[in-house]
């Protein structure tokens, strides 16, 4: 199979199942942290396929590819 896209990345299609399921699991927060501690972490799960897909995009090198799977990972 050919990698096209960044959606054809098996670690892509899981990181944004994880995203849905965070964001799922976020509406069962106690009403109070709902600014603080649900903001936080779903940008934080968000940024996840969004550095997988922007390493992909820019098609420079596998460092670079790289460097942004490891920010991802972070």
């Amino acid at each position: 199979m050919k990698i096209e896209s960044h959606r054809d990345l098996i670690v892509w299609q899981k990181s944004m199942d994880m995203v849905v399921q965070v964001y799922q699991l976020s509406t069962l927060f106690p009403n109070t942290k709902i600014y603080r501690l649900t903001s936080q972490i779903t940008r934080a799960a968000v940024s996840v396929p969004a550095n997988i897909a922007e390493g992909h995009a820019r098609g420079t090198t596998k460092s670079d590819f790289a460097h942004f799977l490891s920010i991802a990972k972070g």
